[in-house]
């Protein structure tokens, strides 16, 4: 089924500007500068009066789906830049003490399970690591290098064939961007 309008607005908020350039959106925002590539050829974007204009030449089922998720990214990437995104994990270790640190880009665990090598992890540029007594904080300005970073982190301590409910030690998130996790 084909939806009649073709054409859809998303409003720039107040101290962020836009561009674009073909297929990619920038965003300048207090925080910096963020850009995301867009690379549906039924989709034509640009900015207009403080706007977003979406031309969709066909409105079928997976072009509405696809607006609904370029909207979300513009949002995302206008609060990075205004408000920056926040990832929050918590270090657990109640076998063996772990040590955690970050330096030179580059977080490390030692003692993770009475381990003598340190795994270690290399962390984007854009990213900021924080260790802070159990608590790992993550921030930046684009939420996918952030989310991602946060996730790596936690995979790094992974263990398969351990019951979680029993065996906890490892670096768990607590707290997404915005919503916390019980």
């Amino acid at each position: 089924m084909k939806i009649k309008d073709n054409v859809q607005k998303v409003e720039i908020p107040e101290g962020v500007s836009a561009t674009v350039e073909g297929k990619e959106l920038t965003i300048k925002g207090p925080k910096g500068e963020v850009k995301k590539t867009f690379i549906q050829p039924t989709i034509v974007f640009k900015v207009e009066n403080n706007e977003i204009v979406f031309n969709i030449k066909k409105f079928t089922k997976v072009e509405k789906s696809l607006l609904g998720t370029y909207k979300a990214h513009i949002k995302n990437l206008a609060k990075g830049v205004t408000e920056g995104h926040e990832y929050v994990l918590k270090i657990c270790s109640g076998h063996f003490p772990m040590n955690v640190s970050i330096k030179n880009n580059k977080f490390q665990v030692k003692n993770y399970l009475g381990e003598k090598i340190p795994r270690i992890l290399q962390v984007n540029p854009d990213v900021e690591v924080k260790v802070d007594g159990d608590k790992v904080t993550i921030t930046g300005i684009n939420k996918e290098t952030v989310s991602q970073t946060a996730a790596s982190i936690e995979q790094l301590t992974r263990r398969s064939n351990f019951d979680r409910r029993v065996f906890q030690d490892g670096i768990y998130i607590v707290n997404k961007d915005g919503k916390e996790i019980k």
